[in-house]
């Protein structure tokens, strides 16, 4: 992917990276419930699966938000024009790998090619997990549970990627709705890009369902 060095001497954000990186546990998580009635009573209906239309909005979210495109190691910080979406896919034997997608802003594109390499995720038999990119969103969604809050299995302190999960439609009172989950670290981003995340999210998901 296409990115470019973030010059710390210069980098308005250089004194928080620095403060966070020295956290033993520099990771936080924001739990928020968006909207998905449209998605449920208008998309669905009309052939668009809910599914593949959160991955695109969460696509959109990334594309949107500067920060949550920042990556780092060790001292080297880059920011990326663009990530891809790397998403657990269940399997019929209980297990599941994962699939990589690249986001596009065209839905129907990003749709089509979404449906595919899900299938191929789904029929595969080993995990291929890709742990050397760091232009990477990890997503998981845990359609089972109408969960409060979630957190995700990190391998060290110093792991650059934000893990996106969401969870079970649920009905309410004005039509239905369901928790997502940012987890990131703190030395990239705070809570100010982590909301303007789920404001993209939820403004794409209204668009796919009009």
């Amino acid at each position: 992917m296409d990115g470019h060095p973030i010059d710390l001497s210069t980098w308005p954000r250089t004194d928080q990276f620095r403060f966070f990186r020295s956290f033993e546990r520099p990771h936080f998580a924001v739990t928020a419930r968006l909207d998905v009635t449209g998605l449920l009573l208008r998309a669905k209906p009309a052939g668009i699966s809910p599914y593949r239309a959160c991955l695109y909005a969460i696509g959109a979210g990334f594309d949107r938000v500067d920060a949550l495109r920042v990556r780092f190691k060790g001292e080297d910080v880059i920011a990326f024009d663009r990530v891809d979406l790397s998403m657990t896919v269940p399997r019929e034997d209980g297990t599941f790998g994962y699939a990589y997608l690249t986001w596009m802003p065209d839905f129907p594109a990003f749709d089509a090619a979404a449906k595919d390499q899900l299938a191929q995720a789904a029929a595969g038999r080993t995990l291929s997990p890709n742990s050397t990119r760091l232009d990477m969103a990890y997503l998981s969604c845990l359609p089972w549970l109408d969960y409060t809050a979630l957190t995700n299995a990190m391998p060290d302190a110093d792991d650059p990627i934000p893990r996106i999960g969401w969870g079970k439609f649920s009905k309410t009172a004005e039509g239905f709705d369901m928790a997502m989950t940012v987890e990131v670290h703190h030395a990239i981003a705070d809570g100010r890009h982590v909301a303007e995340f789920f404001a993209a999210v939820q403004d794409t998901l209204a668009a796919v369902s009009r």
